[in-house]
């Protein structure tokens, strides 16, 4: 499996401007495209793979009840 998040160009250029955008209104503080950019590149290489790990675990635990649920369907059998 390939260990690494990607994003495509339309998806990074967005959430570039969201971290420009956070910087100015939350921290007075102006960054460049360059600066955003390489945020976006630290959170997506360091941070991303936790939450990428913590959706898999929940897409295990919600098909794990749903199988258990389906366990309730079979006939009772002698």
């Amino acid at each position: 499996m390939n260990s690494k998040i990607k994003l495509d160009k339309e998806e990074k250029e967005h959430i570039v401007s969201q971290i420009i955008e956070y910087f100015e209104k939350e921290k007075n503080e102006e960054i460049g495209n360059l600066a955003a950019t390489l945020y976006l590149d630290f959170i997506t290489e360091n941070i991303a793979p936790y939450f990428y790990n913590q959706g898999v675990k929940d897409s295990i635990a919600f098909m794990s009840d749903k199988i258990d649920d389906m366990y309730s369907l079979e006939f009772i059998t002698k």
